[in-house]
């Protein structure tokens, strides 16, 4: 698996904290930033960010900002992407397994770092089970335009 990883500057730390546990599973990646405490526009790394894991450069991607509203917004902008905003396990293990979702967000002013790496395991460990949920993934690439899913 090959995960895209960005931030704004609300996120920051909590990326960090998602780098870590990222090596600490093995799984490689790419940090697209951002690299600074200074106001920037969230949208100028979800979409890049989005970008490549719909055209499967990158298998997944997480994002995170303050609330991580606005990356899941931008995310989801992106044709063939599925970004779910979580803040906690169940929803993890659940957008995968029935949603196939294919970027992850999160908001550091919303949960705390410990809870943020439980999230993000559950969601890269979890499988998209298919069957029932397959018609209704289906419907949303169709919608879109993009068989692909």
């Amino acid at each position: 698996m090959k995960v895209a990883l960005a931030s704004d500057h609300g996120g920051i730390r909590l990326r960090e904290e998602i780098r870590v546990l990222l090596e600490e599973l093995q799984i490689e990646y790419e940090d697209f930033g951002c690299d600074c405490e200074d106001s920037v526009d969230y949208p100028d790394f979800a979409f890049p960010v989005a970008e490549r894991v719909a055209s499967g450069e990158f298998d997944r991607g997480i994002l995170i900002c303050g609330t991580g509203i606005g990356m899941s917004i931008s995310a989801n902008k992106v044709k063939g992407i599925r970004c779910a905003l979580v803040h906690d396990v169940f929803s993890a293990k659940a957008t995968r397994q029935h949603n196939n979702s294919n970027i992850l967000a999160m908001g550091e002013r919303v949960i705390g770092p410990g809870l943020a790496r439980e999230i993000a395991t559950a969601w890269l460990i979890s499988d998209y089970e298919g069957g029932r949920h397959e018609r209704r993934v289906g419907k949303i690439g169709e919608y879109e335009g993009n068989r692909t899913y």
